[in-house]
C-alpha cells in the first residue's frame, strides 16, 4: 500500500510537468505566454530531474540524501499543499494539487532511494494518449496487487470483467452523468471512460466526457489519491473526485440538480457508521452498504439507470431494516435484474457477493398482458418492480476462443 502511495505523489508530479511542458509548447506555436501552475523553484526540472544540455541528468546539481528529503517535506510539500486555499474553485487542478498532498506524507526516509525512483520516473512519458494508456495498465495491476494483498481487498479493487459486464447492462452514452459515491480507486469510472471513449467522439462529446460526465467520492485519502491519478492515466485531466464521506450528506438536502443518470458502484460492506450519521437516512442501520443503497437511490434521476454491488445477504437477511430497504428498493425502482457471483469473486473479501441491477421509478410491464400477482394478490399498481431475472454466474474453465454465458437461475413475480 505504501508503494502505491508513494508511486501516487511521483507519477502526478511527473504527469504535471510533461502536462504543463505541452501546453506552454501549445501557447508558443501560436504566439501567447503561459503562465505555470507551478513555479520556477519547484518545477520538476528543478528538483527532480535537472538536466544538463545533453538531455542526461545533471547529478552535480541534484539533491540527494538528506539534503532531497529535507527540501521534499520542509519545502515541497508545504508548496504544494497551498495550492487549496489559493485555486479559486474545487474542480480546478489546483485544488486538486492541494487536496492529494494535504492527504499523502513522504514515506521515503532515505534520499538516496528516492534518487533512484525519481530517475526512473523521470524516464516516463504523458505526452500522448498511447503512453497514457500504458501506464495506466500497469497502474492497474499494482492497484489490484494491493487490493489482494490482504486485509482490505475489495475495499481497492472490484474485477475489471465484473465492472464491465456491469457496463454493458447499463449501457451509459455521451450525455449521462456517471456517478460513484463510494468510488475507492475510480474504477467504475476508469473503465465507463473507456466505454464511451470506444467510439468516434466530436470534440464537443470530448469535452462533455472530459468535464461534466463522471463524479466520484471518496472517504479515505489513501484511495482518494490512487482514484485521481488513475483517472488521469486513463485521460481525464481535471478529474471530478471529491474527498468526502459520502454518508454525512442528508438526504432531504438532495435535488434534483445533484442528481444522476448512471451509478455504477461497489459500496464497502461489513462497516459500521455512528447514530449521527444514521440520522441522515430514513432507515436507520448501521450497515454502511445499506445505508450507501439508500443514498443511491435518492439521488439517482427518474429514469436512471444503476448497477451495485452489495453482500448476497440482502436478499434474505430478516431484519427491520433490510426488510424495510428491500421493500423502499422495489416499490420506488425497478429492479429487474441481479447477478449472483461466484464465492471468490473478491479475493479476501471472505464474502458472497451479488449485483443489483435497478432503474428508477419504471415499471416493467406484465408478459404478453398478464396480471403479475404475488402470494396470490395482484400486485399494488404503484410499485415499480413487477418481476426480477435472477443470473447465476458460476465459475468454469474455459477454452479462450469460447464465451462465457451468465446461466438464468430463476425468474420470480
Amino acid at each position: 500500500m505504501d508503494y502505491t502511495e508513494q508511486t501516487s505523489w511521483l507519477l502526478f508530479l511527473k504527469y504535471l510537468d510533461d502536462l504543463e511542458q505541452e501546453r506552454a509548447l501549445e501557447a508558443e506555436l501560436v504566439g501567447k505566454s503561459y503562465e505555470f501552475i507551478i513555479d520556477e523553484a519547484h518545477q520538476w526540472s528543478a528538483w527532480a530531474a535537472p538536466k544538463k544540455a545533453d538531455g542526461t541528468v545533471d547529478h552535480d546539481h541534484a539533491l540527494i540524501g538528506d539534503d532531497l528529503i529535507d527540501y521534499v517535506n520542509r519545502q515541497l510539500f508545504p508548496y504544494l499543499q497551498g495550492f487549496k486555499l489559493r485555486a479559486t474553485s474545487p474542480d480546478t487542478i489546483e485544488y486538486k494539487i492541494g487536496e492529494i498532498f494535504s492527504e499523502i506524507k513522504n514515506r521515503f526516509q532515505s534520499g538516496y532511494s528516492l534518487r533512484d525512483a525519481l530517475e526512473y520516473i523521470d524516464e516516463l512519458r504523458f505526452r500522448s494518449q498511447q503512453e497514457k494508456h500504458e501506464l495506466s495498465h500497469l497502474y492497474e495491476a499494482k492497484i489490484k496487487n494491493m487490493g489482494n494483498a490482504g486485509r482490505n481487498g475489495g475495499e481497492y479493487y472490484t474485477p475489471r470483467p465484473l465492472i464491465r459486464a456491469m457496463i454493458q447492462v447499463v449501457k451509459p452514452k455521451i450525455g449521462d452523468r456517471i456517478y460513484d459515491g463510494a468510488c475507492g480507486s475510480a474504477g467504475f469510472l476508469c473503465e465507463s471512460y473507456d466505454y464511451l471513449r470506444g467510439g468516434k467522439l466530436t470534440t464537443k462529446e470530448l469535452e462533455i466526457l472530459q468535464k461534466y460526465t463522471f463524479t466520484g467520492k471518496e472517504k479515505k485519502s489513501l484511495a482518494y489519491v490512487i482514484a485521481i491519478m488513475n483517472m488521469i492515466l486513463h485521460g481525464i485531466d481535471a478529474p471530478n473526485i471529491i474527498h468526502t464521506n459520502t454518508l454525512t450528506e442528508n438526504l432531504s438536502d438532495i435535488q434534483d440538480k445533484n442528481r444522476f443518470d448512471i451509478i455504477l458502484a461497489n459500496p464497502p460492506f461489513g462497516g459500521k457508521e455512528r447514530k449521527e450519521v444514521q440520522q441522515n437516512f430514513p432507515i436507520k442501520t448501521g450497515e454502511t452498504a445499506f445505508l450507501f443503497l439508500q443514498h443511491f437511490i435518492k439521488i439517482l434521476k427518474m429514469g436512471g439507470r444503476t448497477a451495485v454491488v452489495i453482500k448476497n445477504t440482502f436478499l434474505s437477511n430478516s431484519d427491520n431494516a433490510s426488510r424495510a430497504l428491500r421493500q423502499e428498493l422495489l416499490s420506488s425502482c425497478n429492479l429487474h435484474t441481479i447477478l449472483d457471483c461466484p464465492s471468490g469473486t473478491f479475493i479476501g473479501a471472505g464474502v458472497k457477493t451479488v449485483v443489483l441491477f435497478f432503474e428508477k421509478g419504471k415499471p416493467f410491464d406484465s408478459v404478453q398482458g398478464t396480471p403479475l400477482f404475488s402470494q396470490g394478490k395482484p400486485l399494488n399498481e404503484g410499485m415499480a418492480t413487477r418481476k426480477i431475472w435472477y443470473y447465476q454466474q458460476r465459475t468454469q474453465t474455459i477454452h479462450p476462443a469460447k464465451s462465457i454465458h451468465w446461466r438464468t437461475h430463476r425468474r420470480h413475480p
